[in-house]
């Protein structure tokens, strides 16, 4: 079965996001479904054809991880955004979970947001580790590396440059300031199982 597109059009007139630049970035991402099913089927049809052992495989099976997570990494940035934001409920799991860890809710978004200003492309995730019960705001490079294995997602900001130039310019800052104010934290705080 095929990977879908989700539709994201719901997300158009949202604050500090012009339409023009949310619709570049759906199809940036329509590009990473259409990539991760063609290289389901490449990978399929070399495992059936006995060439699971080529070069040609092994490249494949590595751009896998690239394609996938750069269509997963923007269904979930896409989710934890809103149109119509409200704050994190102050007795939610979550938001005891952050003070405790953080000392604030600010604290952490403080922390959250310094790492996003980092030089550089990527994304920046809050995780939560269901072993020790951790929250840990993660720089991942690329869709492909840095990950936290066995942690769940729960907060997920693009900084690649898509994501804020055509709007922002160089003014990454203030592109990570318009996405904090639009955080869906029904759906982020739905993530901490």
């Amino acid at each position: 079965m095929a990977y879908a597109a989700k539709n994201y059009e719901h997300l158009l007139g949202m604050d500090g996001f012009s339409d023009q630049l949310l619709r570049n970035h759906f199809a940036l991402y329509q590009g990473y479904v259409i990539n991760t099913n063609k290289l389901v089927e490449a990978l399929r049809e070399l495992e059936k054809t006995g060439k699971a052992g080529t070069l040609e495989y092994a490249e494949l099976k590595r751009r896998f991880g690239w394609e996938f997570n750069g269509m997963r990494l923007h269904e979930l940035y896409f989710d934890n955004l809103t149109r119509t934001p409200e704050p994190l409920e102050a007795n939610a799991p979550l938001a005891r979970l952050i003070r405790e860890q953080y000392g604030s809710f600010e604290a952490w978004r403080d922390d959250f947001k310094a790492a996003g200003t980092m030089r550089g492309i990527g994304w920046v995730v809050l995780y939560h580790d269901p072993v020790s019960g951790r929250l840990f705001n993660v720089w991942i490079n690329e869709h492909d590396l840095g990950h936290l294995a066995g942690c769940t997602p729960l907060l997920i900001m693009d900084v690649f440059e898509h994501a804020y130039m055509l709007d922002y310019g160089l003014r990454k800052a203030d592109y990570i300031e318009a996405f904090v104010q639009n955080i869906n934290w029904e759906v982020v705080a739905a993530r901490l199982k």
